[in-house]
């Protein structure tokens, strides 16, 4: 971390600060709406307690329906140039590393009194959205509001129950309503997501690597597969971060938006396309795309994954901009969209804590935190170093792999080539998830080929992994 310009611990006057902090922010104050009756659910990963933002659903106008997505006001309880908000401004992202999470603000914090934790009382944002049948935003608002968690659920348990595999989660008895609450959350997002996709959004299904530990020993790395219940909340943070960019630009407020570029290596997704019995025309088309990646996951599952990480690196990676009011935005080609910012988890990531304190200001009629020449700095910054906490992540999960298959020196696996670059040619192995360098044999291959490969070196304190092409 320290090498990539990131701080693994907080200082010490961050630590004093954090000392002084003895209790959740004030949620009481004037202009701020009750909505603790109503029946709000979180949903996130089982080992989750960072929880930075709740749903819930009600009947609206024409057979619409509203749902709100209440964000932790994080800002109430750190303040702009504190201590605390130094740190969180330096490293701008909790880092998850395989052996350790670093988080961006103090555990205290980021999973207690800043967490919309579960039967606690807590100060939030509200993001209201009134969703029509067909799928359409139809109206939005969005407003500060006392919320409380009434179930805090996780991704698979809630997956499986709404898929008919599973049982309903015993949080979700346990709340008279709940059920029918997440039946509704769970239409909408899918009505959300046919016109996202309708659109031209890209659907695809990226394999991060689980760490699996029985006690201290790591066991193995295996994928975090895409589900029902995460599509619910990807499709409602995704409709929120929509809305939260809108409202800046009507009240005519610089922001940070959240952009991927144009794909440069277009020319590679239509060869890779063609390869697969598809066709792409000739300069950058999300809709084409999209399309293709539909019928491609219908026609060869198994091989979705695979072909979704090749897409993804060819697409490049996000970055923050600053948006100036009125200017023209620059979109976002996998979401298909040109209003997009990040706002929806400011406990972990530093440009949704600045995107709330420029919402704060709006709604209180103060001028803006930040100037446009601090929020392109900041833009720069976020960008740089959410690549180098992905760096850090990289390489301690490459430390993890290259240790669970020391002892396999030797043994062959089918691969896909997930990177061609000036450094080397890279290949991910199913089983462990890894991805090792291609050290001979590499000659003509590029992002998506298969490949079969047979390990040769392994080296945990540099996190290498060799390969070579088997023959």
């Amino acid at each position: 971390m320290q090498e990539h310009g990131l701080e693994p611990d907080f200082p010490a006057a961050a630590l004093a600060q954090l000392r002084a902090i003895g209790a959740p922010a004030a949620a009481g104050v004037p202009g701020v709406r009750d909505l603790r009756a109503l029946l709000w659910c979180s949903i996130d990963n089982d080992s989750s307690r960072d929880l930075d933002q709740l749903s819930v659903a009600e009947p609206g106008p024409d057979g619409a329906t509203r749902i709100l997505v209440a964000v932790a006001d994080v800002d109430g309880t750190v303040a702009a140039h504190s201590p605390l908000d130094a740190h969180a401004s330096t490293n701008t992202t909790s880092v998850y590393t395989a052996a350790q999470i670093f988080p961006m603000l103090p555990e205290r914090l980021s999973t207690d009194l800043t967490s919309l934790a579960a039967g606690q009382e807590r100060p939030s944002f509200v993001v209201d959205l009134t969703v029509t049948t067909a799928g359409e935003v139809s109206a939005s608002d969005v407003y500060l509001a006392r919320v409380v968690n009434r179930a805090k659920l996780a991704y698979n348990s809630v997956a499986a129950w709404l898929d008919g595999k599973g049982p309903m989660p015993p949080p979700v008895a346990a709340v008279k309503g709940m059920e029918e609450q997440l039946r509704i959350q769970d239409r909408v997002a899918q009505a959300l997501k046919r016109v996202r996709k309708a659109q031209g959004a890209l659907g695809l299904t990226t394999l991060e690597a689980q760490a699996i530990y029985e006690g201290a020993q790591l066991l193995d790395l295996c994928p975090d597969e895409d589900n029902r219940a995460k599509e619910l909340i990807e499709y409602f943070m995704i409709a929120a971060n929509s809305v939260v960019a809108q409202f800046l630009e009507a009240h005519r407020s610089s922001s940070l938006r959240r952009v991927l570029r144009v794909p440069e290596r277009w020319n590679r997704i239509v060869a890779l396309a063609a390869a697969q019995g598809g066709s792409l025309p000739a300069t950058p088309d999300a809709l084409a795309l999209s399309a293709f990646l539909v019928a491609r996951q219908r026609q060869a599952p198994e091989r979705f994954a695979d072909l979704s990480l090749a897409v993804v690196k060819l697409l490049g990676a996000g970055e923050y901009v600053l948006k100036r009011p009125g200017e023209p935005a620059e979109g976002h080609f996998g979401l298909a969209i040109d209003d997009y910012t990040h706002a929806t988890a400011p406990n972990r990531r530093f440009p949704d804590l600045v995107t709330q304190r420029l919402v704060k200001a709006v709604l209180a009629g103060r001028p803006a935190p930040y100037d446009e020449a601090t929020l392109r700095t900041l833009a720069a910054h976020c960008t740089l170093q959410e690549g180098n906490a992905q760096k850090v992540e990289r390489q301690v999960r490459k430390s993890a792999a290259a240790m669970l298959l020391a002892p396999h020196v030797g043994e062959q696996f089918d691969a896909m080539v997930t990177g061609v670059n000036e450094g080397g040619t890279f290949v991910r192995i199913p089983h462990p998830l890894a991805e090792g360098r291609l050290i001979k044999g590499f000659q003509g291959l590029d992002v998506g080929d298969a490949v079969r490969v047979q390990l040769t070196h392994t080296d945990m304190e540099r996190g290498f992994i060799d390969f070579v092409r088997a023959r």
